[in-house]
């Protein structure tokens, strides 16, 4: 089965098209990288698949239907998650509060926000066993304010999980992050579950081919190149994106 169809899609603002004519399809189950120098459109084409903006024109598809005009949430509820490029936590909450509420937000149940935490036992447990499967187990009393920045990147990722995605969006997972904490982040997106499809925003090309299955290339909204890593690495596209100053490659 195909998670996602993006269909002759294009988004103008005015004047300029951001996005132009973008068609990708991706398998279930697939790892997907999008990159690109900066302005190339792949945010403004994260933010359509998300829902946070429609496009001018062409069709979006979630498992075989037609999300185009569904809100956020609708596609949230088909299984779709999403980290940001900053990250968006609750600074003064603990990591088990913050992973509690990101269990809620999807859950069966109601949840209203002026009731304690303590009054969900089911998505406490849930937000338990999340942390202590991806290793933040031992965190889970502190204040988020009060960890590392990779560790928030881990957190989020964490709680994007909660509500069991089928498709995971990752806006550059690995911005701000030292050479170490890409190791442990890049780690943690390989080790997912086969049944979640995860396409991701990178500018750290090392990590990028590393993780991706397959790599589609943007520049001024079009896409310029699509292949395997390898296929990619061993083109001229990637000295040219390298040289832009808009993407890294780590020794």
């Amino acid at each position: 089965m195909t998670a996602l169809s993006v269909i002759n899609v294009s988004r103008q603002f005015g004047g300029v098209r951001a996005v132009d004519d973008v068609s990708i399809a991706i398998p279930t189950g697939e790892r997907r990288a999008l990159i690109g120098t900066n302005g190339a459109g792949k945010t403004t084409l994260f933010n359509i698949v998300h829902g946070q903006i429609a496009p001018s024109s062409g069709r979006i598809e979630l498992f075989g239907s037609d999300v185009t005009r569904r809100s956020t949430h609708r596609r949230a509820q088909l299984g779709v998650a999403r980290t940001f490029q900053i990250t968006s936590l609750f600074p003064r909450l603990s990591v088990l509060d913050n992973t509690i509420i990101a269990v809620n937000a999807l859950a069966p149940w109601h949840f209203v926000w002026h009731r304690p935490l303590a009054c969900y036992p089911a998505a406490e447990k849930r937000a338990r066993a999340l942390l202590e499967r991806w290793g933040l187990g031992g965190l889970q009393d502190v204040s988020v304010r009060d960890l590392s920045y990779g560790k928030q990147r881990q957190l989020e990722i964490v709680m994007s999980l909660a509500g069991e995605p089928r498709l995971l969006l990752l806006d550059e997972p690995m911005a701000g992050l030292s050479a170490a904490e890409t190791a442990i982040a890049a780690d943690m997106i390989r080790s997912l579950d086969r049944s979640i499809t995860v396409l991701m925003i990178e500018h750290d090309l090392t990590a990028a081919f590393a993780i991706a299955d397959r790599v589609t290339a943007m520049d001024r909204g079009r896409i310029v190149a699509d292949g395997t890593p390898e296929e990619l690495r061993n083109g001229a596209l990637l000295t040219g994106i390298v040289a832009s100053g808009s993407a890294t490659a780590r020794d």
